[in-house]
């Protein structure tokens, strides 16, 4: 299986503030986004074994303060926050039909869009990391030139050993065409180490069948890692050794659905990072997932989070 070198490990992406509903009318603001999430997780799981940290743009204002001061406090490496004067966070409300979610953004003013302006200082943000994860959400919110200074960080950084996990996590209302996804997914697949696709945007926009004709996508498209989430059915995996399929385990108080691949991302890499199989980490990845699914919101609360290290041995 890919060794991952060391400890470190690098989320790059966009952080929003959230307004999540909780009953009567009432939203409780938090932040999220989806490879912060799966950082905030990883570092509830991994405590002081890991060096964890998040590359973003914030502004200068009391928000981007407190997001910065609540990160740090959380156990997570501000070092690769950089700082907008003419910026702030976008803010996103969730919205509820039943357990189903649906999202409302404001993010035009996000500093987040910038975070790839600056190639010298997106190379030292991620500078030594064993493991590096981003999303389809981080291409998104990046003009084509921002993308291309990306790629071309990412490609440095995996030549000198660095780990590349990407989930796809395609949101259509960010991007121009389905073409403009299609070509910008295998542009960073041709640099991706690990694979965390989701069927159902795999299935709208790259036409599969089944999980198995995604992981024989990415397989040819040269993964050589591949996890597929596919709500409660079964995780079908592709490693260089093996493959197979995991099911899901039932999932009973299901409060709402947010942010649950972001969970089981973190269950899983957090997992490879302790040099777990496949089979074991996509276990770590599914209990992870179900405790974020009987929570409102996209990260788990802080006192549930204070218990997730017992889940890693």
């Amino acid at each position: 299986m890919i060794t991952i070198a060391n400890t470190k490990m690098v989320a790059i992406g966009e952080a929003m503030v959230e307004l999540a509903p909780v009953g009567d009318g009432l939203f409780r603001r938090n932040f999220a986004g989806d490879t912060f999430n799966t950082v905030w997780h990883m570092a509830k799981l991994l405590g002081p074994r890991a060096d964890l940290g998040f590359v973003s743009g914030l502004g200068c204002d009391a928000i981007s303060d407190a997001f910065a001061a609540e990160l740090a406090a959380d156990g997570l490496n501000p070092a690769g926050l950089m700082r907008d004067s003419t910026r702030t966070m976008g803010l996103y409300l969730i919205e509820l039909d039943g357990v189903e979610r649906s999202f409302h953004y404001w993010r035009s003013q996000s500093a987040a869009r910038h975070l790839a302006n600056d190639a010298a200082a997106l190379s030292a943000a991620i500078d030594g990391a064993g493991l590096i994860h981003l999303s389809g959400i981080t291409l998104a919110i990046l003009a084509p030139e921002a993308r291309s200074r990306l790629f071309a960080v990412l490609q440095s950084a995996r030549a000198a050993g660095s780990v590349i996990a990407f989930d796809p996590n395609i949101r259509p209302r960010l991007w121009g065409s389905t073409q403009e996804i299609r070509d910008t997914v295998q542009q960073m697949l041709i640099l991706t180490d690990i694979a965390l696709p989701s069927f159902d945007d795999e299935a709208a926009h790259f036409l599969d069948a089944d999980p198995a004709a995604t992981v024989s996508r990415l397989a040819r498209a040269g993964v050589r890692e591949i996890v597929v989430k596919n709500g409660s059915a079964a995780v079908h995996f592709r490693t260089p050794e093996t493959q197979g399929a995991v099911p899901t385990p039932p999932v009973a108080n299901i409060r709402d659905t947010t942010g649950a691949g972001d969970a089981f991302n973190a269950g899983y890499l957090a997992g490879r990072m302790r040099g777990l199989g496949a089979e074991q980490a996509i276990g770590l990845g599914q209990r992870v997932a179900a405790e974020v699914l009987q929570h409102y919101g996209a990260r788990v609360p802080k006192e549930v989070g204070a218990r997730l290290s017992g889940m890693v041995v």
